[in-house]
């Protein structure tokens, strides 16, 4: 049992809380003869392949290293610009290190704000009155679970496809969510959750989960 993430979206459809748990790395190194044949360009103080795709790298993945040499940016750890390196031809054969970048918050922000209207849509398209909504999608690589309380707010976990008792799961993270966030007199509704308590029992419970799975819950 794998559990890749939590994330918290409010009545209001805003992402008012998210944790990375279990997030795989996706690294591919390969050995590029000259011209490269595959397209860069810099975005997002980010150095990303912008077109073309082989060997396991895809469009929107991140450059890592340039000869074993890290990258920041558009540099690589011993000064020179990424763009020039991969344009001198006496340069090559290059060894490239791509990976697939991990989601800023404020991408995950946008997918909160996404998933609201699908999850009001879903109810909508139901055939019989009072759907609950999306409760659960699996594709091939993973599984989103939600659960939604009745006050609005959204629970949601991706995992692998295989998890079972995800329901279990989720309740469970509502019940520390109402013992840890709500409780607290310093937290306001709606707003993001800032809580160290809460924090350390989800990871308590993801790790127990993972370890023995929910028998135990």
């Amino acid at each position: 049992m794998v559990i890749y993430g939590v994330y918290i979206v409010s009545k209001s459809g805003g992402l008012i809380f998210n944790y990375d748990h279990n997030i795989p790395r996706v690294e591919t190194e390969k050995t590029f003869g000259y011209p490269l044949d595959i397209k860069l360009q810099y975005e997002n103080k980010k150095v990303v392949v912008a077109f073309g795709q082989r060997d396991g790298i895809n469009v929107g993945h991140v450059l890592l290293s340039v000869n074993g040499s890290p990258v920041t940016g558009r540099t690589t750890e011993d000064g020179r610009d990424v763009f020039e390196v991969v344009e001198i031809k006496e340069n090559y054969p290059l060894s490239l290190k791509f990976g697939r970048a991990r989601a800023t918050t404020n991408e995950k922000i946008v997918l909160a704000s996404m998933f609201y209207p699908l999850f009001a849509l879903a109810s909508q398209l139901s055939p019989v009155p009072k759907c609950s909504g999306i409760e659960s999608l699996t594709a091939d690589t993973f599984k989103l679970s939600c659960f939604q309380t009745l006050t609005g707010v959204k629970f949601i976990i991706v995992t692998d496809p295989n998890m079972q008792g995800s329901e279990v799961v989720l309740k469970r993270i509502y019940e520390l969510y109402s013992d840890y966030a709500l409780k607290n007199p310093f937290y306001s509704l709606e707003m993001p959750i800032r809580c160290e308590l809460f924090d350390t029992s989800l990871h308590t419970l993801l790790e127990l989960v993972e370890k023995s799975g929910t028998g135990n819950l």
